[in-house]
């Protein structure tokens, strides 16, 4: 398990209907089946990542997120998790309304391009930053949407969407992130992590 799963998990309540859109190998998913009793969904674009997932009994179909969502009826789930893949969506603003259309919570994680360490790489070598969380260069990268966590609250903004919760993580800590500390959090944190709602 990645530290930021166990973060993910701590926001999820007990037997809830959760979809992990983007749920890769299906880790997570078995994670919160397993200590959070949930009825976990998934959907994967990946065949390989299905297959994976399906052995390990889950309930995970082949699918792409941006357009397979409109087919779940409105408020289908509990929750609905896309884990640092928002910014892989040609229309990331679509997608976030339409989780929370199935979904009455999403939790929504992204690597954060304000990241001090990604800032400084491409002051200082004038070429797109490779970082932990950000692993490829500009030529091969699935991100299409680079944000960061102060453009995030931007975007909740403009669609009168509401942060419940806001998680900084940077290595192996984490922390709260408020509308008083945005700008450092924003400059100090590798990854966000938000539960929201309309």
């Amino acid at each position: 398990m990645r530290f930021e799963d166990d973060v993910l998990a701590g926001l999820i309540d007990i037997n809830s209907r959760v979809l992990d859109v983007g749920c890769g190998d299906g880790n997570l998913l078995l994670h919160l089946k397993k200590n959070k009793k949930v009825d976990g969904r998934g959907i994967e674009i990946d065949q390989k990542k299905v297959q994976e997932s399906v052995a390990k009994g889950l309930a995970v179909i082949e699918g792409d997120a941006e357009k397979d969502l409109i087919s779940y009826p409105n408020s289908s789930f509990d929750f609905a998790i896309l884990n640092q893949s928002l910014q892989q969506f040609y229309d990331p603003r679509k997608v976030m309304n339409e989780l929370l259309r199935i979904a009455k919570k999403a939790i929504i994680t992204i690597p954060n391009f304000g990241y001090w360490k990604v800032r400084l790489q491409l002051v200082l070598r004038g070429t797109m930053p490779v970082t932990k969380n950000l692993p490829y260069t500009w030529y091969n990268t699935p991100n299409l949407h680079m944000c960061t966590i102060k453009d995030f609250y931007n975007l909740c903004r403009l669609d009168n969407i509401t942060i419940e919760k806001s998680i900084s993580v940077s290595s192996d800590k984490i922390s709260n992130i408020q509308r008083g500390n945005l700008e450092i959090k924003n400059l100090l944190s590798e990854i966000g992590i938000f539960l929201i709602k309309k």
